[in-house]
């Protein structure tokens, strides 16, 4: 082959290289997966899952079994519920494709369990909503959401915002049957308690802020993140190299249920917290007690509990103080259009 060719064929392929990232970033695939989404639905379907952008119904989010707004999977032919499911796969990494869908299988666990003395258990009970046109530049959002599971995603100008971002499962672990030992949230379990299992005693006591853990998370279902008072329980600072590294691992969990660039945004989060995070407990450090604990910082929360049926139920979360459902990009852009 000629020398002068070599380097033309390498250009060449690092040029084709270039565009399959570009066709694959986040938030075409997220764009792609919802226009085909709502291509495939009849026309009454497509008004009950689309919502224009500013209406309020984009921040009406819940995690427990209700029903909503949007349609739902049982709702749906077979191929429209796998384009559903591929809208679901766009907004996570691969180990949050298979915590939602644990977490859903888990509503059959349920019924059994109840045999129908409970709310209506159903796994296809998860409803898909679409706010505003999806555009890969454009503003637009999606929302997956049902028993334990509320994802919430907004795109503004190509950049996401991924929160709130809610992923609860009862039971904690199946305890009998053939699914026995099935745990769909274990490491968020395991990695907060062996964290506050390595503190020492003096750690511990300024760690633990109360002996009982609340009922559930405190932020709730709240439409704004907050919480009374200043951060409390044990700052990173006060940690040794070795806690802090299981903090770090903690923290990565939640962030990485979310794929490439989103979960880069979060860890970039993290990473400019530095020392400045706080880990509370609540309750029990053995496992088998009703426990709760939040790591938090200036910009994000945390929280997890599992407290309901004889700690056997979690509820876990990751909020964005001034970034749920996009605000903080919607500000930006908003002030960007308004400049003179």
């Amino acid at each position: 082959m000629n020398t002068w060719k070599r380097p033309l064929i390498a250009l060449c392929g690092f040029g084709l290289l270039a565009a399959a990232y570009e066709r694959t970033t986040e938030q075409g695939v997220m764009t792609n997966a919802a226009r085909a989404y709502l291509a495939s639905l009849t026309p009454e379907l497509r008004a009950r899952s689309t919502f224009p952008f500013g209406t309020d119904e984009r921040m009406n989010w819940h995690f427990v079994p209700l029903e909503r707004k949007g349609v739902a999977l049982r709702e749906m032919t077979s191929a429209q519920k796998h384009l559903a499911e591929a809208l679901l796969s766009a907004g996570l990494s691969q180990q949050g494709v298979i915590k939602a869908h644990t977490i859903m299988s888990l509503d059959q666990i349920l019924k059994e369990m109840e045999k129908g003395t409970g709310p209506e258990r159903d796994p296809e009970k998860y409803y898909v909503s679409i706010f505003g046109e999806p555009s890969e530049q454009g503003t637009w959002g999606y929302r997956f959401e049902g028993h334990h599971i509320s994802l919430n995603f907004t795109i503004v100008n190509g950049k996401i915002a991924s929160s709130p971002s809610f992923f609860g499962d009862n039971p904690a672990m199946v305890k009998e049957g053939p699914r026995a030992g099935l745990r769909a949230l274990m490491r968020e379990e395991d990695l907060g308690r062996e964290l506050v299992k390595s503190l020492d005693d003096a750690q511990r006591a300024t760690a633990i802020v109360d002996k009982t853990a609340p009922k559930d998370i405190i932020t709730f279902d709240s439409r704004k993140a907050a919480l009374s008072g200043q951060p409390n329980g044990i700052s990173a600072s006060k940690m040794t190299g070795a806690q802090f590294d299981k903090l770090q691992a903690l923290l990565a969990e939640y962030a990485n249920n979310v794929p490439g660039t989103v979960a880069q945004a979060r860890e970039e989060q993290i990473r400019k917290a530095g020392k400045n995070i706080w880990f509370a407990w609540s309750g029990g450090v053995n496992k088998g007690d009703p426990h709760y604990y939040r790591i938090q910082t200036a910009s994000f929360l945390i929280e997890y509990d599992d407290t309901q049926d004889h700690a056997n139920h979690i509820h876990s979360v990751w909020r964005d103080f001034n970034g749920d459902w996009g605000e903080d990009l919607l500000k930006d852009h908003y002030q960007a259009a308004h400049r003179p």
